[in-house]
């Protein structure tokens, strides 16, 4: 692989902050992409570019799994137009007021992370069952959404690859299952956790956003502006019922447990996420819609308009999803991730292995806009290191998957960042530059946890 390879996602990136926007960036990388495979095969025209760019996208969108993500994320438009449109938000925010859960903006906070802690069978329904229950809230309080875009991104993929019993896990362990070890590759695992030092600060950093209700750069600027502000309830023209979303809510997180233990053949961990958020997310937009036609609320035609409208808002974020997914197809193809893995070099001092292999996971998937797609390059760059210098096994794992969220959480052409924006209903190029500040600061922390981990137990 050469260094070209980089290229295209540095264009991305550079053309996000140039010209605040998401959409040309990611055209721009994928076309670029696609331009270099094109001078690589000598056997096509540079004209083929264009075709070859439609071509990925077509690609994409036929994988089963992408079009599940694609559907869901516009479904998930109708679910949210039906619960707000109901005026069902207003009142369940009325009613967790009066019972008690959410009279300060600390309640609210450590409501928003324990929803998003709970959820942990999926980050993108951690983050969507999170934002649903809390975007009134933030309203209430004079919080802003980027800070909601903050707290359910900076829970769902720590916790999802902490506490592992989900798919999150039966895919590492399938990545660690390809290799003979002295320990088994569940004991590897589970043994990460302990090591997953961005996760876990990640973690910490939120609790005290929300305990000492402190927020700081970009974010605070964001607060600053909305204290000036009237408050604007994000709940439709009236406070109607709380059932009319929390009926819902509770169909959307109870459907996504019973599908993922039906689609793991009863093993929780071995279900599709792709296939249970579609399903249990079809299924609770069915649910809002008889709900709200049975109580009267609407009639079939303006609950059809207001679907359709719900997913027309989507539409933008969704095609965000779209390119980021396809500029990462295209990007493997380039090997862009490989490249950057063989960044560590073969003369590393065998304190710095540990560390750089973190800040290489951080860098792919801070390119690549994924945090998986780094774990499957990495971990057979890892575990062969483990097996000839005699490494800490948890402790390499704990890294690379450690830098492939921190990497995440920083990225702007990431999927993951797209749909925390569209759960909390905040501008994705808000969300990564309020983000950013604290990820960069977990980033530094864990850096210097390996380093530190590396002296003691080599």
């Amino acid at each position: 692989m050469s260094w070209y390879s980089i290229l295209p996602p540095l264009i991305a990136i550079a053309v996000v902050f140039w010209r605040k926007e998401v959409i040309l960036a990611l055209i721009l990388a994928l076309v670029s992409s696609e331009f270099l495979l094109v001078l690589n095969t000598h056997d096509q025209s540079i004209f083929a570019t264009f075709t070859n760019s439609i071509e990925r996208i077509i690609d994409v969108v036929t994988s089963a799994g992408n079009s599940r993500i694609l559907i869901f994320s516009i479904v998930i438009g109708a679910l949210l137009a039906y619960i707000r449109e109901s005026g069902g938000v207003s009142a369940t925010v009325q009613k967790l007021m009066n019972i008690g859960v959410a009279k300060t903006k600390k309640q609210v906070g450590l409501l928003t992370m324990f929803t998003g802690i709970a959820v942990f069978i999926e980050s993108n329904m951690s983050v969507l069952t999170s934002g649903i229950v809390s975007r009134g809230l933030f309203d209430k309080f004079k919080m802003s959404r980027a800070r909601l875009a903050y707290v359910i991104d900076s829970t769902s993929a720590p916790v999802c690859i902490l506490i592992l019993l989900n798919g999150w896990g039966a895919y590492v362990l399938g990545l660690l299952s390809n290799y003979e070890l002295e320990q088994s590759a569940v004991t590897i695992l589970w043994g990460s956790v302990a090591f997953n030092f961005y996760a876990i600060i990640a973690l910490i950093i939120v609790l005290y956003t929300i305990v000492f209700d402190k927020v700081h750069g970009p974010m605070k600027v964001a607060e600053e502006k909305l204290e000036q502000q009237e408050v604007s309830l994000d709940a439709g023209p009236h406070a109607s019922k709380a059932r009319f979303m929390l009926i819902p809510l509770t169909t959307l997180i109870v459907s996504m447990v019973g599908f993922m233990y039906w689609t793991g053949d009863g093993v929780l961990a071995n279900g599709s996420g792709s296939k249970s958020v579609l399903y249990a997310t079809v299924l609770s937009c069915a649910i809002a819609y008889s709900l709200l036609l049975a109580e009267k609320q609407f009639t079939h035609h303006q609950l059809v308009d207001i679907g359709f409208k719900g997913m027309g808002e989507l539409l933008p974020l969704v095609c965000i999803v779209l390119l980021s997914l396809t500029l990462g197809a295209s990007l493997k193809e380039l090997g862009t991730g490989v490249f950057v893995a063989q960044l560590v070099g073969a003369y590393l001092p065998v304190y710095f292995i540990v560390p750089v292999l973190f800040l290489t996971g951080a860098v792919m998937s801070f390119t690549t806009g994924t945090s998986w797609g780094t774990f499957a390059i990495l971990i057979p760059i890892g575990v062969p290191l483990i097996q000839t210098l005699g490494l800490p096994p948890s402790l390499v794992v704990g890294a690379i998957l450690s830098g492939g969220i921190f990497g995440d959480h920083c990225s702007p052409i990431s999927d993951t960042s797209a749909v925390s924006a569209l759960a909390s209903g905040c501008d994705l190029l808000t969300h990564v530059k309020t983000q950013l500040p604290y990820a960069l600061v977990g980033g530094v922390l864990a850096f210097a946890g390996y380093f530190i981990a590396s002296l003691i137990m080599l």
